[in-house]
């Protein structure tokens, strides 16, 4: 069964400054999705699930959607803050969804075959699509519990130059399995190391070859049954603090380690990730692309 790229598209885009998922990036206007799915289609995806806000359906659809609709398979969902397990409603403080792992729950009654999630904002490269895609068509048989995947980039080429990011620091066995994963934020370049202040209020210095996680995932169907689960603990934990509090894959799958209840195999890239968190780093990103445009990586337009 060949797998689906589910796309994370329903960020606000806060620091950027509007909807980095419809931003062109490319010589002729191709944006930064237009680029995974030329590479997850190329590497054997065949469906793709859009993960949208409802607000901005209609645009997405002209501006995104209906180039990939004659192309492949093609799914929207919506993520929305009253998307709650059995039992909760919706806190009347909260103004915005839950967070990434939410958002890859949303899609649950959509896809019911192994799936990669992205960022729509990301550039991962194509050798990271065919990594996932061979991990996620291998024989589930073979598996005496479920396995996920990773794709694990070095954290000096995530960073950006202008401003402290949020990344999911990674730590790994000798072979080649993530042991924990750990969200953190106000991570910034130093030199060729990066730093960050950590809920003790200390300085972290970490070295240019930490493994992070830039949100490419691989997960079978039967992940959205530990989401489900994971997101329950999660709301009964932040009960007080709802309005602020978000569910990010990283937090799900270091939950589902813990318990081990699967395993995660980091797939190492030598492909280099960009994508675009402040409007200044919007120059960089089209640099890029441009670059590889005309060293032949892609054809322009990219879509004919």
């Amino acid at each position: 069964m060949n797998p689906t790229l589910l796309i994370l598209a329903a960020g606000m885009g806060s620091r950027y400054g509007g909807l980095k998922q419809i931003e062109p990036f490319g010589p002729n206007g191709e944006t930064l999705m237009d680029y995974s799915l030329h590479d997850a289609l190329e590497a054997g995806f065949e469906k793709v699930v859009f993960v949208i806000r409802r607000d901005f359906e209609a645009s997405f659809r002209e501006a995104v959607g209906m180039k990939y609709e004659k192309r492949t398979h093609v799914e929207y969902v919506f993520q929305e803050i009253a998307d709650l397990p059995a039992g909760f409603s919706q806190p009347f403080e909260r103004s915005k969804p839950w967070g990434t792992a939410h958002a890859v729950w949303a899609a649950r009654e959509v896809v019911h075959e192994p799936f990669a999630s992205i960022n729509a904002d990301d550039y991962y490269g194509r050798n990271s699509f065919k990594l996932v895609a061979q991990h996620l068509m291998r024989p589930a048989a073979t598996m005496r519990i479920p396995e996920y995947c990773m794709v694990g980039f070095r954290i000096l080429q995530t960073l950006s130059e202008h401003g402290a990011v949020a990344r999911a620091l990674c730590e790994m066995d000798d072979q080649g399995f993530l042991k924990a994963v750990v969200e953190r934020t106000g991570v910034e370049k130093s030199n060729n190391t990066a730093k960050f202040i950590d809920e003790t209020g200390c300085l972290r210095i970490l070295t240019g070859d930490v493994t992070v996680s830039m949100n490419l995932w691989g997960f079978p169907p039967s992940v959205f049954e530990q989401l489900a689960r994971h997101f329950t603990k999660f709301l009964k934990m932040h009960n007080r603090a709802r309005e602020t509090a978000e569910f990010f894959i990283p937090l799900a799958v270091d939950g589902i380690l813990k318990e081990r209840s699967a395993k995660v195999r980091v797939l190492p890239t030598p492909d280099t990730w960009f994508g675009v968190t402040y409007q200044e780093d919007r120059p960089r990103v089209v640099a890029k692309i441009s670059e590889m445009v005309e060293r032949g990586d892609y054809p322009s337009p990219l879509w004919g």
